[in-house]
């Protein structure tokens, strides 16, 4: 619990001292939003998903078709469209996920890991070849209403709003720690036949785990809409960017709660520092950590300061 105190005051105070380099704070924080809503299904489950660029294509493509009152019913029209359409966005992606997992719960391991990449091919392509999603050119921003008199196109709210999906993932994920659903993804991840044997129904679990990752999913998903304001499905819905969201979590530490945020932290100041210095960093950054995490740290970063906390523990 304490490292998670510091890290989100250390993302509190971030605006306030580099306030000229907000961009890279808000896609910091959505990316660590987006690790973590993955972890859920893939750390707590244990069931790795290659897919959900899907999820987060839905929230960002309900955010931008239902942003303004005329796009609504009359009943809905408001000042707080973009919510609606945030909301709107989730409830697909929940009911998206159901039928997902119901599918492809059958399979496991690198087979479940194979059947998420084409469920997620298979919305790329529904994303490309309908009209009402702009088709392969994707989707403008429209102008927005001020819910609340707040511009959400200005960076300082949209920075205060990554911070807030951040903590509510955040504290969602010590919530589901510390119940009986979070000991029960736990049993299935280590040993579905063992929890079966101790009355927890597997499917059921990774189900709820895979529903609860889409609705969190989604919602960063909408927030991403509003930082890029224009977005096409060969950029959002493409196959690396789930493969970058998962690798956030895998080397930060999946079975951890700030595994995927410290993960989504380092890999955003390396591939910042570096950029200038090599065209491809992030690709190099991301296949240096994996090698390292791998011979070093199966645990990833966490891992390894759980690690030296329990040496420093032991030699007291």
């Amino acid at each position: 619990m304490w490292l998670s105190v510091i890290l989100v005051a250390i993302l509190f105070i971030y605006p306030f001292v580099f306030g000229k380099t907000l961009n890279f704070g808000i896609s910091t924080l959505l990316f660590a939003g987006f690790a973590m809503s993955w972890n859920i299904l893939g750390g707590w489950a244990g069931q790795t998903s290659l897919g959900h660029a899907a999820l987060l294509g839905i929230g960002a493509y309900a955010m931008t078709l239902l942003a303004t009152p005329e796009r609504l019913p009359p009943f809905l029209s408001s000042p707080l469209a973009p919510w609606w359409g945030a909301l709107v966005g989730m409830v697909i992606a929940v009911a998206v996920a159901a039928v997902w997992g119901w599918l492809t719960f059958r399979l496991q391991g690198s087979y479940f890991a194979l059947s998420t990449i084409a469920v997620a091919l298979v919305i790329r392509l529904i994303a490309i070849n309908s009209n009402w999603t702009g088709g392969a050119e994707g989707l403008f921003m429209p102008d927005l209403p001020r819910p609340f008199g707040l511009d959400l196109f200005d960076r300082n709210v949209e920075y205060w709003l990554a911070f807030a999906f951040v903590v509510l993932t955040l504290v969602i994920t010590h919530l589901i720690r510390r119940s009986r659903m979070g000991y029960a993804l736990q049993a299935v991840r280590e040993d579905e036949d063992g929890a079966r044997a101790l009355g927890i129904d597997p499917a059921r679990m990774k189900l709820l785990a895979f529903m609860l990752s889409a609705a969190l999913m989604a919602l960063g998903g909408s927030l991403y809409a509003l930082y890029l304001q224009a977005f096409e499905p060969h950029t959002i819905l493409e196959l690396p960017l789930s493969i970058q969201i998962a690798l956030l979590a895998i080397i930060g530490g999946r079975t951890t709660i700030q595994g995927p945020l410290i993960g989504a932290l380092v890999l955003s100041i390396f591939g910042e520092v570096f950029r200038n210095v090599f065209s491809s960093a992030n690709l190099l950054i991301y296949g240096v950590l994996i090698l390292l995490v791998t011979l070093f740290a199966p645990n990833g970063i966490m891992g390894l300061f759980q690690r030296a906390g329990s040496k420093l523990g032991t030699a007291r």
